[in-house]
Parts: C-alpha cells; structure tokens; sequence
C-alpha cells in the first residue's frame, strides 16, 4: 500500500507526521512525499505503487479557509485532482474512490440529502472545487472506464483530526478557559460522522465497484459511466448546542459561548439519506455523539497533554 501526501503546513505537519507514523507499523505500507499539482512526481509514483484500487483524500479542506485563500482550493482540488485522474489513464485502477464533501448540497433545503438531488448551487468554493471534482471524475469514468465513486463526507469528527475543525477548537479554548465562537447563534444542526464510522463505510464500498448499466435500488449510478455517487454519514442530525454540550460533559467543564452569526459559505442543517449506502454495503457501525466524542476527548486529552 502506499501513501501519497504533500504534508503541507495548512495545520500543524507535526499531526500529519504523527499520523503518517502510525501507518508506517503497518507491514508493506510505503511513503511517498508529494504534491498533487507536481505531475511527474504524482505520476510516478502512481505507477510505482500498480495500485489495484485508488483513494483520492487529498484536498485543500475546510469552508471558511477558502474565503481566505481561493487559489490554494484551485489547485489543490481542480488541478490536483485533474492530475491524478490523468496519470491513472496509463494503468487505470480496478476501482478508483474520491473524497468529496456534504457542502456540494449547497443551499438545498430538502432534507434528508440524498445523492440524486441537484447539487448544482454550492455556497463555498470549498464545495465549488469538490463539485468540479465529482464532474471530472465523471468525466473520466465515461471517456476511459475507470470505475469511480464520490464519497460525500458529513462532518467527521474524532481522533486525529483537524485542528480547524470544530472538536479541537472548542476542547482547546475550553480547557484554556477562552470564549467558543458559536455561528448561526447555535442554532445549526448537522449529520455528525465519527471517523472510525466512516472507515468501515470505505473498507467495504471499496470492492463495490460500479457498473455500467446494472444499478441497485435508490442508485445514483450514471447513465453513461461506471460512476455513482454515495452519501457517508449516520442519517442523523445533532444540534450543534447538544454537540458543544456533549463536548463539555467529556472535559469536565463548562464553555465561555461567543454567539455570532451564520459564518458566509455555511449552511444551517446537513442530513444524509444513508438508504443507497446500506443498499451497497449493509449495516455500518453507527457510532452514537456521545461514544464519540469521549474516544476523541480521550486522545486530544493524550496527543496535547491535556490531563
């Protein structure tokens, strides 16, 4: 197996190098040292590796970074994934899964969002360059029969993530006895996945590879392409207010709250409709906030030193 990551300094690369340091204990897993937009060396070292099945992670994350550096999500996510999606027509891959995100639903309000809703109306270029994404992989998938799937991500959370993200936020500031910033007045719901959840989901849509003309029930499987898109996440929303609650129950102590309004490029409530996900795999682990958040405040407490 191989691993293929720029480590760049958008958070701390001292967490991705702790991250990559568990992956190397894992016998036969190789690192590579690159960056999507490097074409030679992506190209390289994808043909080195003769991977049978390919998972695209990689990204420039997060909404609120792109109103600060929209090129970064440019290259990152358009040019990046363009490049990847070109150096796998050489030796295209039994199966080839993308990373995209639940923000592509943009401002639909029909809820739960299910994968054969239009997406065509993002509210952040984060979701912007993740919507090019999945139609450059269709693309692809049609010209030259690389089976592909897009994986819509619902906010995961858990151990070892990233320190934008709100988990990590909140346990710092809370801890430091700092004030919390709560967009949207805490009055935003969303479809929260713990990541150990999410990994499961992957492990077994990886063999699930699409097919041409044979879809299953609630299929967004393409007309024209092996290609389908699936939504991973538990199907249940969580008030953010109950989230932070459930964050200070773990800690052992209460948030300072800073109400502020609804940030631009967020959205007030994300649900998956989970009913393709199980169609394709069966039941998944559904791991409930509360076990979930405590796995993560027992790492975050250990990683930093929070005892």
């Amino acid at each position: 197996m191989t691993g293929y990551d720029g480590v760049t300094d958008y958070y701390d690369p001292a967490l991705k190098r702790a991250r990559l340091a568990l992956l190397a204990r894992e016998q036969g897993f190789v690192a590579v040292a690159g960056m999507l937009e490097d074409t030679a060396g992506l190209s390289a070292a994808l043909a080195r590796s003769e991977a049978e099945i390919v998972v695209h992670l990689a990204a420039q994350a997060g909404v609120r970074y792109s109103l600060e550096a929209p090129q970064s999500y440019v290259q990152s996510n358009v040019v990046g994934t363009g490049n990847l999606l070109e150096a796998m027509r050489a030796a295209p891959p039994r199966h080839f899964l993308f990373a995209s995100t639940s923000s592509v639903y943009g401002g639909n309000t029909k809820l739960p969002f299910a994968e054969t809703d239009r997406a065509d109306g993002p509210v952040s270029l984060y979701a912007a360059t993740k919507k090019a994404g999945e139609a450059m992989v269709h693309s692809y998938a049609h010209l030259f029969g690389i089976p592909s799937t897009c994986l819509r991500f619902f906010t995961v959370y858990g151990p070892w993530g990233r320190p934008d993200m709100a988990p990590i936020k909140f346990a710092t500031a809370i801890l430091d006895g700092r004030p919390i910033d709560v967009y949207g007045h805490g009055r935003m719901q969303r479809d929260f996945t713990y990541v150990d959840d999410l990994v499961a989901a992957i492990d077994r849509l990886k063999d699930v590879v699409p097919e041409l003309g044979r879809p299953v029930a609630h299929d967004s499987l393409s007309a024209v392409a092996p290609f389908r898109v699936v939504n991973i996440a538990g199907g249940r929303q969580t008030e953010l207010m109950d989230f932070i609650a459930t964050i200070e129950a773990a800690l052992g102590q209460k948030a300072e709250l800073n109400m502020l309004p609804m940030q631009p490029g967020d959205v007030v409530a994300t649900q998956s409709d989970t009913a393709l996900l199980r169609e394709l795999v069966g039941q998944l682990p559904e791991t409930p906030v509360k076990t979930g958040v405590a796995r993560f405040v027992d790492w975050f407490r250990d990683y930093y030193g929070r005892a």
